[in-house]
């Protein structure tokens, strides 16, 4: 296998990995410059000239693979029978550096409702390097025209025509998955917020919205989908960063991104914090949604476009 189908399929098994490559040679190596070595959590893929070099690299691959956060570093190797490894001597007579890229895994989110909004939104986010899914009822929301603004993405677009039930998605996407949901139906989007609550793994969960659509689905989410208090404060509304009120689809799609990236940086943060000091300082699920929660919360609904209230009056029944 090739080492980028082997980065491909630690992609798409969503384990991180480390790209091991022969930096520079002087002299005599087992392996010219180029050569390169992917390693993953208990499979490596090529060759960078077994031996001492190799497995003191994949040792510390594996070390960088258990970090949050690594960065990439350089190893040197001398290769004379004056220098003894931790596996052993090799004795070609050069001297080689390696250059370790770690592979995160990356970020991935779900955009429910691809319409003015969520397009804008995945213009934004297919410019990084996450996977991205694209789910919607209606087909035309999807077509390949539409999409094209996407062509050069940076990111892993998936789309999900979904044309009865979007949230049945949810069981299928990664772990940690950030939810938005944003569709043009207000009993769409109830129905995703209750099943997103009862799906367990996922990462953040953001719904578009004003103060008087959120208050309607909190009070059906307790009353007829039997969440606490503690189990709605996950769902993130209004969403978006403080202080940017603008309704435009574009300026609501910055502002989302924006308060996203933000998240991810903060997952980051956390994942850095040692385990005892992280369980003894992290926020609660209410504190977080309550500082993630941003807004005015007047003036983002869903429905069919940025500010619009639910159409026909009262929000439909939560499906079974």
């Amino acid at each position: 296998m090739s080492w980028v189908a082997a980065v491909a399929r630690l992609r798409a098994r969503r384990e991180p990995g480390v790209l091991v490559t022969v930096a520079s040679v002087r002299g005599h190596a087992p392996r010219r410059a180029g050569a390169k070595l992917v390693v993953g959590r208990s499979d490596t893929w090529g060759s960078i000239g077994g031996g001492n070099i190799e497995a003191v690299a994949i040792d510390r691959a594996r070390e960088l693979n258990g970090t949050a956060d690594p960065e990439p570093e350089m190893m040197e190797f001398a290769l004379n029978d004056k220098v003894t490894g931790p596996h052993g001597v090799q004795c070609c007579g050069g001297a080689v550096t390696v250059l370790l890229e770690p592979l995160p895994v990356v970020e991935a989110v779900a955009v429910f409702g691809v319409g003015h909004v969520g397009l804008e939104l995945a213009r934004i986010l297919a410019r990084h390097h996450l996977d991205l899914h694209l789910i919607d009822t209606r087909p035309d929301m999807l077509t390949g025209e539409r999409l094209g603004v996407l062509a050069d993405s940076v990111a892993q677009i998936h789309t999900h025509h979904t044309p009865l039930l979007p949230e049945e998605v949810l069981a299928e996407l990664p772990p940690g998955t950030h939810v938005l949901i944003m569709t043009h139906d207000h009993a769409e989007d109830a129905a995703l917020c209750d099943a997103a609550l009862r799906t367990p793994g996922l990462g953040s969960i953001g719904l578009i919205g004003s103060s008087a659509k959120w208050a309607r689905f909190r009070q059906r989410l307790a009353a007829e989908g039997g969440h606490d208090a503690a189990a709605i404060d996950r769902i993130k509304t209004p969403i978006g960063m403080t202080g940017i009120t603008g309704k435009e689809p574009a300026t609501i799609a910055v502002s989302v991104a924006a308060d996203l990236l933000r998240t991810f940086e903060q997952d980051r943060l956390w994942a850095a914090v040692p385990d005892t000091v992280a369980a003894a300082e992290a926020p609660s699920a209410s504190a977080f949604a309550a500082r993630s929660a941003v807004g005015t919360g007047t003036g983002r609904g869903g429905g069919t476009g940025p500010g619009v209230e639910d159409p026909g009056g009262e929000l439909r029944q939560l499906r079974a």
